[in-house]
């Protein structure tokens, strides 16, 4: 039977994609993705820090190494921080446990949430407060009463951010996407009397000199998916998966092994998912889009793309 037009132009993928990476599945070049905003955000920031007494950063559960924006110390200087894990739920906890012991002894006061069934708001506002001891210490000493905490909240895009604060308000008071760049400004939003957060669009960085870091972010779509071929992500996924959970890609697509035909391993998802076109033959487009969203809408779940002994 002759080859469809799909498997034509996905045999072409495959190829252009063994000749451009490594062993890893990691493509080599250094990704450049840095939206003008994100630079404007990080001035903001700094003009806005002394204003701020707590910093809330929000990051992946499934990824807690390649989602905490590596360089957010230099803008929020020495605030009191607490580090907000969500989509806990969704994570490998065995692994995902190395990172927060990691980061407690960095000096974060580290809280797991599950935004979509858990009531966060007592956690966070009592991890809040104690965070604020030491600040309401000195200023009872001094004669003066418990101000009104107000709280910089940042995360990397499609973190879980505007979900967090959405609960914490109680309402819808931020606009929410299951893709990155829906925050665009910085807003003040009040919590209740006592707390007030600056929320700000999602942060990253100018370049990724570490690929793992951008195929992780790519898989769990913090980044645009054009930054990345989609067919280099999903091999990624599909890789990680065999070396880490080889039980999920058994009983999600009845994988056993990545064959070294990449297009074998994606015909098997094509049928198994019902990725056909007209005929019966598998529309590799499909299979793309099929494998990135068993990731991003928590399809595939207890999994943890940073490995602590690898990238600690």
């Amino acid at each position: 039977m002759a080859k469809n037009m799909y498997q034509k132009r996905a045999e072409r993928k495959a190829k252009a994609i063994e000749e451009k990476t490594d062993k890893g599945g990691l493509q080599k070049t250094v990704i450049n993705w840095y939206p003008g905003h994100m630079a404007k955000t990080k001035r903001l920031i700094l003009e806005k820090i002394s204003l701020i007494d707590v910093v809330y950063e929000v990051i992946d559960a499934r990824i807690p190494f390649s989602s905490k924006i590596i360089d957010i110390e230099n803008y929020t200087k020495n605030k009191p921080r607490l580090l907000i894990m969500t989509k806990i739920d969704l994570c490998d906890k065995k692994e995902t446990n190395k990172w927060i012991k990691y980061y407690e002894n960095k000096g974060y006061k580290v809280i797991g949430v599950d935004l979509l069934k858990e009531n966060i708001n007592k956690r966070i506002i009592d991890a809040t407060n104690e965070l604020m001891t030491k600040v309401n210490e000195k200023r009872t000493e001094k004669g003066l009463i418990k101000r009104k905490t107000k709280v910089l909240i940042v995360g990397i895009p499609n973190a879980g951010k505007s979900t967090l604060i959405n609960k914490l308000v109680g309402r819808k008071a931020v606009n929410v996407g299951n893709k990155p760049g829906v925050t665009k400004n910085l807003d003040w939003i009040r919590i209740n009397d006592n707390l007030e957060l600056l929320d700000t669009p999602g942060i990253l960085w100018p370049k990724f000199d570490n690929e793992t870091v951008a195929f992780n972010l790519a898989s769990l779509t913090a980044i645009k998916e054009e930054v990345l071929p989609i067919e280099n992500v999903v091999v990624y996924i599909l890789k990680t998966l065999e070396k880490y959970y080889p039980h999920i890609l058994k009983e999600r697509y009845d994988i056993e092994k990545i064959d070294e035909d990449i297009i074998e391993t994606l015909d098997i998802i094509g049928k198994r998912r019902g990725c056909l076109e007209r005929g019966g033959l598998i529309d590799y487009e499909k299979v793309y889009t099929a494998v990135i969203n068993d990731i991003k809408n928590g399809i595939i779940k207890n999994i943890t793309f940073d490995r602590f002994d690898i990238n600690e």
